[in-house]
């Protein structure tokens, strides 16, 4: 048994500090659409190329090239700052006997200096796979991610548990063929969060770490 886990909104409490940061550089640059505060949950699950993609449809005009740089570098210094782990994630890992890797929208350089700061990367490491690794052509809610993570792991999608925060992963999930849990115990995730993961398909969901072995342990024994 595989279990694959996002990294960002599932392994470490960063969506808020990201969407900060998003919402602050698009305000610096005066850019035409504005994201209000509490509605980021459109980007959730997509690389910054697709978001890039997205904004620039949204506002008829393009952003600068330095986009996705300037964001990384944003991002990595606030999560220096202030990036926890999700609550209960570490004892969570502990008591799972089974293979476990990350697969993630973000950079290889993210994913490794998140889990690094957080104390996860011993945890993952060197199981750790992006949506820019190569010949990754389609990023979440596409299958390609997770089915790269399992065929680099070993296991076909019958053995594998996909672990997301987000409709896109979801549904990349189960796109892929894998049994899906939607995630909603990180600091984004209101109460909405149950029923859109739920409506998007996840064949469960959990609220917190702590629920997570017993459904992984007992698919495993």
């Amino acid at each position: 048994m595989l279990i694959i886990f996002d990294c960002d909104g599932v392994l470490v409490d960063s969506e808020p500090l990201a969407a900060r940061e998003l919402q602050r550089y698009l305000k610096d640059i005066a850019f035409p659409v504005q994201i209000a505060e509490g509605s980021h949950d459109q980007f959730l699950g997509l690389t910054l190329k697709t978001i890039r993609k997205n904004l620039e449809a949204e506002a008829d005009c393009r952003l600068p090239k330095s986009f996705e740089d300037e964001l990384r570098r944003r991002d990595k210094i606030v999560f220096s700052q202030h990036l926890q782990p999700i609550p209960g994630i570490l004892e969570a890992l502990a008591s799972m006997e089974v293979s476990k890797c990350v697969a993630s929208s973000g950079s290889q350089d993210k994913i490794r200096n998140s889990l690094s700061l957080t104390g996860l990367l011993d945890s993952f490491s060197p199981y750790l796979f992006s949506a820019d690794d190569p010949g990754i052509k389609r990023g979440k809610p596409a299958p390609d991610l997770f089915e790269n993570a399992a065929m680099e792991m070993g296991f076909s999608p019958n053995q594998c548990i996909v672990v997301e925060d987000s409709v896109a992963g979801v549904t990349a999930g189960l796109a892929a063929g894998m049994y899906t849990i939607g995630f909603t115990g990180g600091s984004h995730c209101g109460i909405e969060r149950e029923e859109k993961l739920r409506l998007a398909g996840a064949h469960k969901t959990i609220p917190d770490m702590t629920s997570l072995p017993p459904i992984v342990n007992a698919k495993n024994s």
